[in-house]
């Protein structure tokens, strides 16, 4: 079963590769962007073609007002091309078709960086060649209009589409990184699962031989008590040596199998209370979760910490085998005398696969984990996918965690 231990680090999160560059756009996006707009719209409002193709200041008095309010809806658009750069392609647009043939059209270079931001930024791939399309029509309308040569306008043409391509290379690039250091922190964990699991036989076996050399010595110590005390006496010393022997093991195999816990091992199990923490985690991996509903009454520890480790290896499930941007939700509801966690997901994340491949024989046995889990508390759990695409998990616990 594929387990996620909040205090755990995994590839690529928590701590940085030494030496990789960060750049303002990347540690300071909002700000970055909110910069790049100014910018566009100074370089908008404030430059024109002068003679020989050079660039000269623009007087402010030579600005015409409607111009200029078009320039400020485009550059301010820019604002929001992380979130949504469709739109934000589709006002940068509208803004240019107005001006085209005029000495006010100079708002090319917002287009570019919009159709950038839609190739890195948009999971919908069905945009970005409209938006191409929709730029190199405007491009070629404005080159006619201004008698421009074609070979301009065919670099022109080549401009907008790289901008476009090299914003989806450097996303698909981005999918695969996170993909690898989710399959890497998967099989990290699978590793650790069976070490474990070996090291369980190991207790039970070293066990097992200890406490029967106990009891063989505490018997023979019994039989010769009265004759011989001395062997008695010689007898008992055995079984402390095994006892402590037995202890030694002990200590070092469940050091072993004791799980990471927060706060250097000294934190409780996580429960439903923690919920909102885990929520967030998986957002900042990419994950669009929600959560609704919720269980008010207080649940026996076993309840709480098997509902929160499923719905946190169902989350897990749904990140690394559909991927970010995965639109998922968890619903918790009390029904009787147990509570029901249902988990959905569309499936239509930046991994998705086949329903087959994406949720069904996972590495680890995380759907079999889970109902396990569910299982040992006297309830169920049901896991298929949904006739629209993606997944659905359903799992019952007994609010008392009786097995039955």
């Amino acid at each position: 079963m594929i387990r996620t231990a909040p205090h755990a680090e995994t590839p690529g999160r928590g701590r940085r590769a030494p030496g990789r560059f960060r750049g303002p756009f990347t540690r300071w996006p909002r700000g970055a962007d909110a910069v790049l707009a100014t910018v566009m719209f100074l370089l908008t409002a404030l430059l024109e073609e002068g003679p020989g193709d050079s660039l000269v200041i623009r007087p402010v008095t030579q600005i015409f007002g409607p111009a200029l309010l078009l320039f400020t809806m485009a550059a301010a658009a820019l604002y929001l091309r992380r979130l949504k750069p469709v739109p934000v392609l589709c006002v940068a647009l509208v803004a240019w078709v107005p001006t085209l043939g005029s000495d006010y059209s100079v708002l090319g270079g917002v287009v570019i960086v919009a159709l950038y931001s839609v190739g890195r930024h948009d999971d919908d791939n069905r945009w970005g060649p409209l938006g191409v399309g929709a730029a190199i029509a405007a491009l070629t309308i404005d080159g006619i209009l201004l008698s421009t040569p074609w070979e301009d306008i065919g670099f022109g043409y080549v401009v907008m589409f790289g901008a476009w391509y090299l914003g989806r290379r450097l996303r698909l690039r981005a999918g695969r990184a996170a993909r690898i250091r989710q399959e890497q922190a998967a099989e990290a964990r699978r590793i650790v699962a069976e070490e474990r699991t070996h090291i369980a036989r190991e207790l039970h076996d070293v066990v097992a031989h200890r406490v029967s050399m106990m009891t063989v010595q505490a018997g023979a110590a019994r039989m010769v008590a009265a004759e011989d005390p001395q062997g008695a006496l010689e007898a008992m010393a055995a079984v402390e040596e095994a006892g402590r022997q037995a202890l030694d093991e002990l200590r070092h195999l469940l050091g072993v199998l004791r799980p990471n816990a927060e706060r250097d091992g000294l934190g409780p199990q996580p429960g439903l209370a923690d919920l909102p923490r885990l929520v967030a985690e998986v957002r900042e991996a990419g994950l669009d979760v929600s959560v609704t509903g919720g269980i008010r009454d207080p649940l026996p520890a076993r309840v709480d910490l098997s509902a929160y480790r499923i719905v946190q290896e169902a989350l897990t499930n749904v990140l690394k085998h559909s991927g970010p941007q995965t639109r998922t939700e968890v619903r918790l509801r009390a029904e009787g005398d147990g509570i029901t966690i249902v988990v959905l997901d569309d499936g239509r994340g930046t991994a998705v696969r086949s329903v087959s491949s994406a949720h069904e024989g996972l590495p680890g046995h995380g759907i079999v984990g889970m109902r396990e889990r569910a299982l040992l508390l006297g309830g169920s759990l049901d896991a298929q996918p949904r006739p629209g695409g993606g997944f659905r998990l359903i799992a019952h616990l007994p609010a008392k965690g009786e097995p039955t």
